[in-house]
């Protein structure tokens, strides 16, 4: 996904894209080939000294994207001109010892691997912002009773506080996977031409060991250079996030609707000719970034066929659609925080909405009360005929029933009460509330582990 500086800010992210550009592709390399030196020479494969040499040129070079590109058209791979390069700058001694032994997928995937890891740290630190809002917005209104809609159709009723609170469950879902999609993708990758690190001989293994532990990876237990399900995993992950976070936004925008206006969003979009309009451009966004996701996904699945030992075109096609999906991701992220602190709640339109449905949501509540004393499809069929007659004649469901169902007069304040709605959600919330503080409480122990 290429965004002009007109739609970055809209769209984008500027932290995903900054991970994703050829300058940070080429930081990450130069690591990995420093990492690797340091590697080699601790278990003797080559001399210490080259091995610091190369350390110190590579840390400190600086090699510009432009300097690599028409060596990456000829090659159809970035890292023969970048290996060239280094060793240039390293000098004829150390020079021939630079890349031993590694291939060019090793570096590439390593420095994705590295920047992927980067990534999740973005995901898992705005998710877990956006679970702490939400938490709060839950609680504050899980007694402020709503309409509940399916099929866009009003339904029955609801708490916003439980409607926040499914909004919230699948958030912390997604902070629960990308802990455990981290031992799966943050893992070197390091495994020679065709995946046997042959050159190395007998220390092959002490190598690769050595190596993961100088970049804070996992060793890999086999090569995965054509097997991409970490990749494929990862993308997973984000696409799922953005479909998510499109089911907020798609949420906000109706509730932000004029005819239903049960909640307004601060700081929305104007209209070039309109004065009255204000558009829901967040919550719009987020439907847009969602389905982005949801087609670019396929891109990263049909990159993992890979051939053999080596696939090019696959190869290729993950550069040209993973990075769109992650950036994607992001901006989701990005936007979703925005939305949600942008949101004021009309408590007396969600009420005001609720007089005005001729009570007719509380027809299935109705309906178990009075299969109480009929059957129970004989009390549906009765409630179907109250229903139709109520809104023919722009009746109250309570005065329709008066006539209609006498069984259920003595129980029609409890029927159109709050507390039965309010109690059907709080345990919900209650829960949802109670994962939500011990994943906040966990980051904050890791948090506080890690400054010590």
């Amino acid at each position: 996904m290429t965004l002009t500086p007109m739609h970055s800010e809209l769209l984008g992210d500027e932290a995903m894209e900054a991970l994703f550009s050829d300058r940070s592709n080429i930081r990450y390399m130069l690591n990995f080939e420093a990492a690797l030196a340091r590697a080699e020479a601790s278990q003797g494969v080559i001399p210490l000294a080259a091995a610091e040499q190369i350390r110190k040129i590579a840390l400190d070079l600086m090699i510009e994207p432009e300097h690599l590109s028409a060596a990456t058209a000829r090659d159809g791979v970035s890292v023969p001109e970048f290996v060239r390069r280094i060793r240039e700058a390293v000098g004829p001694v150390a020079g021939p010892y630079v890349h031993w032994g590694a291939t060019s997928q090793d570096v590439t995937d390593t420095s994705l691997v590295l920047r992927l890891r980067e990534a999740l740290d973005i995901i898992e630190r705005r998710l877990s912002s956006l679970a702490e809002l939400l938490a709060d917005m839950a609680d504050a209104h899980r007694a402020t009773v709503m309409l509940g809609r399916t099929r866009h159709m009003q339904a029955a009723p609801m708490t916003f506080g439980g409607k926040v609170a499914a909004w919230l469950s699948s958030v912390l879902r997604h902070l629960e996977r990308v802990r455990e999609v981290r031992p799966r993708v943050e893992v070197l990758s390091f495994a020679g031409a065709v995946g046997t690190l042959s050159v190395f001989g007998d220390k092959a293994d002490a190598v690769a060991k050595q190596l993961a532990k100088e970049l804070h990876l996992a060793q890999s237990d086999t090569v995965w250079h054509t097997q991409r399900d970490r990749i494929v995993e990862f993308a997973d992950l984000c696409a799922s996030v953005s479909g998510s976070l499109g089911k907020i936004g798609a949420d906000c925008a109706h509730l932000a609707s004029s005819e239903v206006g049960e909640i307004s969003i601060r700081g929305a979009g104007g209209s070039s000719t309109m004065p009255n309009k204000t558009n829901p451009i967040s919550a719009e966004m987020l439907i847009t970034l969602a389905r982005f996701n949801a087609g670019a996904i396929s891109g990263v699945h049909q990159a993992s066929l890979q051939e053999h030992e080596r696939g090019g075109p696959g190869w290729a096609l993950e550069w040209l659609t993973l990075p769109s999906v992650v950036i994607t991701c992001g901006a989701s992220l990005r936007t979703a925080e925005g939305l949600i602190k942008s949101i004021d709640v009309n408590v007396e339109r969600m009420r005001a909405n609720i007089d005005s449905s001729l009570g007719l949501p509380y027809a299935e509540a109705a309906s178990f009360m009075l299969a109480e004393h009929m059957p129970r499809q004989e009390a549906q069929a009765l409630l179907k005929e109250v229903c139709k007659s109520a809104l023919a004649e722009q009746r109250h469901l309570r005065d329709a029933l008066s006539q209609r169902a006498p069984e259920l007069s003595a129980v029609q304040n409890s029927l159109f009460s709050d507390d039965w709605i309010i109690a059907s959600t709080k345990s919900a919330i209650d829960r949802v509330l109670a994962k939500a503080r011990a994943l906040v409480a966990q980051k904050n122990e890791v948090a506080q582990k890690s400054a010590t």
